[in-house]
């Protein structure tokens, strides 16, 4: 199978999570229980509780906010402040995105971007149920974000980035929002492991959070290119264990590892 365009990679993804947006059931079409797009692990706080988050998290947000998608908990790492301007790319359902209203606080203010009406509808459906005033969720591609230059304390993302097939752009787009001084906090999946050819246009695998995924050098580098300083990219070797359930027939957590991904915009 030749390699896919970039829009056609586009297409595949958002038709993917509009059907999980559109089911009863969180997580994909095809299975009750996912992690990112795999077999059923569990129950969905089983899935949170894996991926880093406390049970304290898990009962806060609104139920359906919860889908199962992640591969860790960006807020571990994210350090938020009251009154600070979250960035979510790619919020889903808006389960980061109510955590993270809650730490910002009435002064603060989270914005969630999605490319995927049904999911963008999702959120604010959940945003009303839990009456967070201080969130919004906003169409758009994560590689061209509708968000002003400069006006983001923090952005963080859960699992999402290596599903673009254009990341520098990603990256580059991240940079201009931030204020000096701002940071990333990011949970994704990275290759640790060369990517057997067949991964690579598996239409599943590139939906589901593989085939996509790109080296720690290759992030390290792209940060550098836009302007990141402070790269701090750290393996969750322990995430295998969850990973291993996503695709178990053909071994992935040989191949693929979630990590954290923290960076800071410089002050000048």
């Amino acid at each position: 199978m030749a390699k896919k365009h970039p829009d056609e990679i586009r297409i595949l993804v958002r038709d993917k999570y509009a059907k999980v947006a559109n089911q009863d059931s969180k997580g994909c079409e095809c299975t009750p229980f996912p992690s990112c797009c795999g077999e059923p692990t569990g129950s969905l706080d089983d899935l949170g509780a894996s991926a880093g988050y406390s049970p304290e998290e898990l009962r806060t947000a609104p139920e359906d906010a919860n889908m199962g998608l992640g591969c860790g908990n960006p807020l571990a790492i994210a350090s938020l402040r009251p009154g600070e301007i979250v960035v979510d790319l790619g919020s889903g359902g808006g389960f980061d995105c109510f955590l993270a209203a809650r730490k910002v606080g009435e002064a603060g203010r989270v914005i969630g971007v999605d490319m995927t009406p049904e999911m963008v509808a999702k959120a604010r459906e959940n945003a009303g149920k839990g009456d967070y005033s201080n969130v919004e969720f906003r169409l758009g591609e994560i590689e061209h974000l509708p968000v002003e230059d400069g006006s983001a304390d923090i952005i963080i993302s859960n699992c999402v980035i290596n599903l673009s097939p254009e990341k520098l752009n990603v990256f580059r787009e991240a940079f201009r929002i931030l204020k000096p001084g701002g940071r990333l906090a990011i949970t994704d999946v990275v290759a640790s492991a060369p990517l057997p050819a067949e991964f690579k246009t598996n239409p599943t695998l590139l939906s589901g959070c593989i085939s996509g995924a790109a080296t720690i050098e290759k992030l390290d580098s792209m940060l550098q290119e836009v302007g990141f300083t402070d790269i701090r990219i750290r393996p969750l070797e322990n995430s295998r264990m969850f990973i291993k359930d996503w695709f178990p027939d053909i071994n992935v957590e040989d191949y693929v590892v979630s990590a954290t991904i923290g960076a800071v915009k410089p002050l000048a």
